[in-house]
C-alpha cells in the first residue's frame, strides 16, 4: 500500500524533528526549500526543490506530488505558504491564508492587536519612506523599526533619534519582501516565550521560557525553563491565546508568543503557528516528557489531537545556540568543565576552517542541558557563550 505523503515546506536543522516525526507517524515525508545542503532533506523519504517564500510555487509542488499532509517549517514564510497552499487543494489542519497574513505579518497583527485590545505595543505600519518619516514622531522615542515579514532581528534598528530614523527605514525595507515596514514603541522588560497547543481553540498544553541574548539584541540565542513570569501571567497569556483563537477561527495546532514582562504585564511582541526554530520544539519535549513536534505534524495533517494533556516541565533545561564572540576560521569549539555534565543533548554542524563573517547570526550547533536549580540555570545560562566557546583564528 502506498504511503500517504507528507510535505514539510523546508528542511533545516530546526526541521529535523517534524521530519523525523512525520515518519514515526507512517508518511512519506518529502522536504523543500532552496538549499539542497541543509541537513534536513537528509532525513526525508525525498527532497523537492521549492522556493517556500513564494506560496503559489509550494501550492503548485503539493498539486503534482498529490500529498494527503502539508506542515510548515520553522519559518513564517513557510507557515504563510503552507496555509495557501492547503487552503487551495482543501487539505485540513490549516488556518485561512488571510488569517495566516494577520497572524504573520507584524503591521496586520500590530492592527488586529490594537482593533481587539490585545496588549501589544504602539505601532504604525508604513509602505513609503515619505509616510514613515511623517509618521515617526508621533510614538514616543525610542523606537523599533522592522520588516512587517521577517523574523531573529533581520532588518530591525533601535531608534533613539530622529536624524537616525531615515538609515533605519531604508534597512528595514531593503530587506522587507512585501515592501512594508512597521515602526514600534520600544517596550522595556525581560523577554520570554509562550508556546501554547490549540485543540478546538482551547489551550490544551503550553510552555513558558525565559529568553538570552548574546552579541545581537534582536536574536534569541538561549531559552531557559521554567520561566520566571508568575503562573497569573501564564494565566493571562492562556486567555488571549484562546481569544485571538476565537476572533480568528483558528484551527487546532501550535501558537507560539513572544512577550516582554513589563511591570508585570505580558506585551505580546510577535505571535506564529509554526514551530520556532533553533530545535525549540525538542526543549519542549526535554522538559515536559511530550512529544511536542508528533503533535505539531498531527495537527498540521488534521489528525485527531484530543489526547494531549497538559504537563508542566520535570527540571530546569537550556537550549543553547553555540554562537562566536570573533570573526575569523573556526579552530575548536571548547566546553568548560563546568557545563560538560550538565550536557544532555546536542546537535553540532560546524566544521574546522568554518569562516565567521557575521558574529551576529552564525550558529555552529545547539546544546540541550539540565540543571539542579533555577538559579543555577539562570546564572549559568548567562555566562553559557564562555563556558561554550567559539575558537577562531584571525
Amino acid at each position: 500500500m502506498t504511503k500517504n505523503r507528507l510535505l514539510i515546506v523546508g528542511g533545516s536543522h530546526s526541521d529535523i524533528p517534524l521530519i523525523l516525526a512525520g515518519k514515526k507517524l507512517g508518511y512519506h515525508v518529502i522536504t523543500s526549500g532552496n538549499r539542497q545542503d541543509d541537513p534536513g532533506h537528509r532525513h526525508a523519504d525525498e527532497y523537492q526543490a521549492a522556493d517556500f517564500s513564494d506560496p503559489e510555487a509550494i501550492h503548485q509542488l503539493a498539486k503534482r506530488l498529490e500529498i494527503s499532509a502539508i506542515c510548515a517549517c520553522c519559518n513564517d514564510f513557510s507557515a504563510i505558504a503552507a496555509a495557501h497552499a492547503a487552503e487551495q487543494l482543501g487539505l485540513p489542519g490549516h488556518d485561512s491564508m488571510r488569517t495566516s497574513q494577520v497572524i504573520h505579518h507584524k503591521d496586520r497583527y500590530r492592527q488586529f492587536a490594537a482593533d481587539h485590545g490585545i496588549t501589544s505595543p504602539m505601532a504604525i505600519g508604513f509602505s513609503s519612506k515619505h509616510d514613515a518619516l511623517a509618521g515617526i514622531p508621533s510614538l514616543p522615542f525610542p523606537v523599533i523599526v522592522k520588516p512587517v515579514d521577517l523574523t531573529g532581528g533581520k532588518g530591525m534598528s533601535t531608534v533613539c533619534h530622529m536624524d537616525e530614523a531615515g538609515a533605519a527605514i531604508d534597512k528595514a525595507f531593503a530587506m522587507s519582501r512585501t515592501k512594508r515596514i512597521v515602526v514600534e514603541e520600544f517596550i522595556v522588560g525581560s523577554r520570554h516565550g509562550f508556546s501554547a497547543f490549540l485543540v478546538d481553540g482551547r489551550v490544551a498544553f503550553f510552555f513558558s521560557d525565559n529568553e538570552h541574548y548574546f552579541l545581537n539584541p534582536y536574536l534569541v540565542s538561549a531559552a531557559s525553563v521554567p520561566g520566571i513570569a508568575p503562573p497569573s501571567v501564564e494565566q493571562k497569556l492562556c486567555a488571549v491565546s484562546e481569544q485571538i483563537a476565537s476572533l480568528l477561527s483558528l484551527k487546532t495546532g501550535i501558537f507560539h508568543v513572544q512577550y516582554i514582562l513589563r511591570a508585570g504585564e505580558p506585551v505580546i511582541i510577535e505571535i506564529c503557528r509554526r514551530a520556532p526554530g533553533d530545535l525549540y520544539i525538542k526543549l519542549v519535549e526535554h522538559a515536559t516528557g511530550v512529544d511536542y513536534p508528533a503533535w505539531i505534524v498531527k495537527a498540521s495533517a488534521g489528525l485527531d489531537c484530543s489526547g494531549l494533556v497538559h504537563s508542566p516541565p520535570k527540571g530546569c533545561f537550556v537550549r543553547h545556540c553555540v554562537m562566536s564572540a570573533t570573526p575569523g576560521r573556526v579552530r575548536d569549539i571548547v566546553f568548560d568543565a563546568e557545563v560538560q555534565d550538565k550536557i544532555i543533548d546536542q546537535h553540532m554542524w560546524w566544521r574546522k576552517g568554518d569562516v565567521v563573517t557575521d558574529v551576529m547570526t552564525s550558529k555552529f550547533g545547539i546544546v540541550f542541558l539540565a540543571f539542579k536549580t533555577q538559579e543555577e540555570m539562570l546564572e549559568m545560562t548567562e555566562r553559557m557563550p564562555q563556558l561554550i566557546r567559539v575558537i577562531t583564528d584571525d
